[in-house]
């Protein structure tokens, strides 16, 4: 069986999401470092375009966006389970939810004038403007747009206020009693936030949400073995992509095997990858794609939160 490896950088949140997903099953993975701003060429020989962290390498087959990345660990290794049997809904819905609004309000939190200052304290002042540009780019052309500080400071007691009710109330030690997908859709912002002693304070403030995000921390992040990557993409050129899902192609626009197409998140980090569409699930794209240096991959995609554009 080919190793898990994960392409990220140790201060992305949606990075640190996938890394307690593996610490949460239990698993060994190999850690290949990114450059957190573009360009990323080794990655994106691997994707095909698709910038955002983590990406999740399995031989041949290349996993984006975290909510995929979880249901292919889910795959890896059935339990302890991140979509409970009944409630798989629930947990999905709430972690799509975490992942957009309550990281929409930590990303205004966090790179408010004061917090930058401390987070990119060690930074010159040349480095924080290329960053601060390559966000703009990575925000640039979706459908979210930066909320304004003053409006997530507005709103931000309300989900803090209403996480913690949730968590007094219920009575296991996690969001839906067990732990889910939802708990760790919820700690990342959170987490990010926690990062300096300007943002502390907008969790710190909440004993029972504290207490919980320990325990989410508390699962660590599995066993990793660093691998450059310039052998992450050895591994894929050398390796043969996955049998496609046994389940029915169903695409409702049409679109059909074989077809050339892009496919593209529409949030933001709307770079597209193009190439053969092999197989469209109700949960899941996947393209087949030809790189020098990366061979033939199969590049995974979510449905939700995608789009396909025939080429």
């Amino acid at each position: 069986m080919s190793e898990l490896i994960l392409h990220h950088y140790p201060t992305s949140p949606f990075a640190e999401k996938a890394r307690l997903l593996l610490g949460f099953k239990g698993l060994s993975w190999r850690s290949v470092s990114i450059p957190p701003m573009m360009p990323k060429p080794d990655l994106t020989s691997l994707t095909g375009g698709y910038r955002k962290t983590p990406v999740l390498q399995i031989g041949a087959d290349i996993y984006c966006d975290t909510s995929l990345i979880a249901r292919r660990l889910e795959q890896e290794k059935a339990s302890p389970a991140l979509f409970p049997e009944g409630r798989e809904m629930l947990a999905a819905s709430f972690a799509a939810w975490a992942d957009s609004v309550v990281f929409q309000h930590a990303v205004s939190l966090v790179f408010q004038p004061e917090s930058v200052a401390v987070r990119f304290a060690k930074l010159s002042p040349e480095a924080i403007k290329a960053f601060i540009s390559d966000r703009a780019g990575l925000f640039s052309g979706g459908t979210t747009t930066r909320l304004p500080a003053d409006q997530a400071k507005h709103q931000w007691p309300t989900i803090m206020a209403r996480l913690e009710q949730q968590l007094q109330r219920e009575e296991g030690d996690f969001l839906l009693g067990d732990p889910s997908i939802a708990d760790f859709a919820m700690a990342h912002p959170l987490w990010f936030l926690k990062g300096t002693p300007v943002t502390s304070p907008l969790v710190d403030a909440y004993p029972a949400v504290s207490a919980w995000l320990a325990r989410v921390q508390g699962f660590g992040h599995g066993a990793p073995n660093e691998m450059s990557s310039e052998e992450a993409l050895e591994i894929a050129r050398n390796a043969t992509p996955a049998a496609l899902p046994d389940e029915v192609f169903e695409e409702p626009n049409g679109f059909v095997p074989g077809q050339q197409v892009s496919i593209a998140a529409t949030d933001y980090g709307v770079d597209s990858v193009v190439g053969e569409l092999l197989f469209a699930g109700r949960e899941e794209l996947i393209l087949r794609r030809e790189d020098a240096r990366g061979g033939v991959v199969h590049v995974h995609f979510p449905r939700f939160g995608f789009r396909i554009e025939p080429r």
